[in-house]
């Protein structure tokens, strides 16, 4: 009797993706499987794969970090099938939840992508993610800019210098940088210390100014459409609308409002049981820098869209924070709508 193998084998590695290095689970359809530790390159791991699994359907899985998508890239190139996932995906029984090791990781991924339970995140192409790059470099400036602002006021406040009171918001003209340059303090170690973090500052303006620059004049010749779309919604200004391009990605795949939502984090919670049902405001799962800036773009569409402005106005008496977060849903729904009818915005008007 003669026996022919009707189903190609299938091979699932869990990888838990370090610095200095891997953590690999290998299990295939029959048996349960097999760790070990390896460099953290991708060749190795297809030279070891073609050595013991030369003729094995290979589908790979990580966890998202800081390690990037160029392993992920690598796999693909080899012609596997491989995902690249939110840890919080995965699923922990009872005991995992308080053990964790790299041996443990490695197996819940290759154990979870076996019984097909892993959904892989959305992995930009290298251009968007180069220009993503570039928006989280003036993210980071921002931050900076922010901090050595806070460190020159402390500086003033602790050794007892009262501001103008034509100086004292939050715009530093450049007559208040004159004025801070002219400080005379009594010992000249003070001043240098001053004098230092003014260049730090104008270094940080210069540099936040021309990284601001290039990112919108990017935005502006290689992805002039959807960036002109979006500038016509009011509150979404040049700096946002570059967010929700470097960020996001084409808004065209997103299905729904829902969908997009989900992903930004404007969307609510929910706990049912039986009878009982209440919402938990929204969700902690979401991506924070874009909520944050659509939550400021709101602000300013209830300023400049009477409709915004009415939908504000109608929901008045509810907690501030919570209305201002669903003008922000609104603001979602309208910036996906525009991208997929690819039609400017019209500002309504309340008859």
């Amino acid at each position: 009797m003669i026996t022919q193998i009707t189903a190609v084998p299938k091979l699932y590695i869990g990888i838990d993706i370090h610095k200095r290095s891997w953590k690999v689970y290998c299990a295939t359809d029959l048996f349960s499987g097999k760790s070990f530790s390896m460099n953290p390159d991708p060749e190795q791991l297809k030279d070891y794969v073609n050595k013991h699994f030369a003729d094995y359907e290979v589908s790979t899985a990580y966890e998202a970090g800081c390690c990037g998508y160029s392993a992920h890239r690598c796999f693909k190139s080899y012609g596997w099938f491989s995902l690249v996932v939110n840890p919080a995906d995965i699923h922990r029984k009872g005991k995992e939840k308080h053990t964790k090791t790299d041996k443990i990781d490695a197996q819940l991924i290759a154990r979870e992508l076996k019984d097909g339970r892993l959904e892989g995140i959305h992995i930009p192409d290298v251009d968007r993610e180069e220009l993503r790059s570039l928006f989280r470099r003036r993210n980071d400036l921002v931050k900076d800019f922010r901090r050595i602002k806070s460190y020159i006021k402390m500086q003033l406040l602790y050794f007892g210098i009262k501001e103008p009171e034509e100086f004292d918001n939050d715009h530093w003209s450049h007559k208040y940088r004159k004025w801070l340059d002219d400080i005379v303090f009594k010992n000249p170690t003070a001043k240098a210390t001053l004098e230092s973090r003014m260049r730090f500052f104008r270094f940080v303006d210069q540099e936040l100014r021309d990284v601001s620059t290039q990112l919108r004049r990017y935005c502006k010749t290689y992805h002039k459409k959807d960036y002109m779309l979006l500038r016509s919604i009011p509150g979404i200004g040049g700096i946002v609308a570059c967010g929700i391009l470097c960020e996001l990605g084409d808004l065209r795949r997103f299905n729904s409002v829902k969908h997009l939502a989900g992903y930004v984090g404007l969307a609510p919670g929910v706990h049912q049981s039986g009878s009982n049902y209440k919402t938990l405001g929204i969700t902690p799962r979401a991506h924070r820098l874009i909520r944050s800036y659509f939550v400021e773009a709101s602000w300013q569409a209830i300023r400049a869209d009477p409709v915004m402005q009415a939908y504000y106005r109608k929901h008045k008496a509810r907690n501030v924070k919570s209305i201002i977060i669903k003008v922000a849903r609104k603001l979602l729904s309208r910036t996906l709508a525009v991208i997929k009818t690819e039609t400017p915005y019209c500002i309504g008007v309340l008859e």
